[in-house]
């Protein structure tokens, strides 16, 4: 009767090429997937808050004034959003900052920045009326280019901020805060919903 054979081992090299190789495909899946992290109650959270900093923007006379309110929303609407995503993204137990999710965030930021920088310049010059229709549009720009690696109905959010942002450069500066209440108030509201019922939250 012939003895038990051991297992048979892999030698090191072979080993460690084999590792490599399912390094890479899983490193490749990840980099394939859709980031749906995005939180749908952040974004109706998000849109309540807008509709208050709006109600509040609508009582100041100062430009100065009324930016601050809509600068301190903006800060607002970051730290729910933040909170909410990451909340989702550990329920659901994906990385928030590797593969989508990272090309989600790079891929947001650029239309932020430069709706930073042209805020100031905007402001200097006194052409705070231009304001609401410039956010719009570059948040939406920054939904629509992030979404490209989320769920659907996501970039179809960013179009109707993009909609939103057109029409409020066109409209008289004391519709301001009724453009910015619509756009950033009622379709993160809106979409929010649909989000949260369909994907999860």
């Amino acid at each position: 009767m012939s003895a038990l054979r051991p297992p048979l081992e892999l030698p090191p090299a072979l080993h460690d090429h084999a590792m490599d190789d399912l390094r890479f495909i899983r490193q490749t899946m990840e980099e394939a997937g859709s980031f749906t992290a995005v939180p749908g109650w952040g974004a109706v959270a998000m849109g309540a808050s807008a509709l208050v900093a709006a109600l509040i923007a609508s009582r100041t006379h100062a430009p100065a004034a009324w930016l601050t309110v809509w600068m301190a929303e903006a800060g607002v609407a970051l730290a729910i959003a933040a909170a909410t995503m990451g909340r989702k993204a550990r329920g659901a137990g994906l990385p928030l900052f590797s593969g989508p999710g990272r090309r989600f965030v790079l891929s947001f930021a650029p239309p932020l920045f430069a709706g930073a920088v042209l805020t100031f310049v905007l402001f200097a010059a006194g052409r705070t009326s231009v304001l609401p229709g410039l956010w719009l549009l570059l948040y939406g720009t920054g939904v629509v280019t992030g979404g490209a690696f989320s769920v659907r109905i996501v970039p179809v959010m960013g179009l109707a901020f993009m909609l939103a942002g057109t029409i409020a450069l066109f409209l008289p500066a004391a519709w301001s805060d009724v453009a910015m209440a619509a756009g950033f108030g009622l379709i993160h509201v809106a979409f929010g919903v649909l989000i949260a019922r369909r994907h999860g939250g």
